[in-house]
């Protein structure tokens, strides 16, 4: 569970602010999502290295 402890004079949009980011960095509703349906191992592995490529070519074009 998620807690967001209110610091001493921070508002309320702040404190709603860093929520609803510590919620997408942990990926609660992206593993929601994942579990509703069965993905076969051959297709995790595929979309993982497609990811890798992806970002390693986004690396690679700031390089340059």
């Amino acid at each position: 569970m998620i807690k967001i402890v209110l610091k001493e004079g921070e508002s309320i949009e702040r404190a709603l602010k860093r929520y609803k980011r510590k919620h997408r960095n942990v990926k609660i509703m992206q593993n929601l999502r994942d579990g509703q349906f069965f993905t076969k191992p051959s297709v995790k592995r595929r979309r993982e290295i497609q990811k890798a490529s992806y970002i390693q070519h986004l690396r690679d074009q700031e390089e340059y």
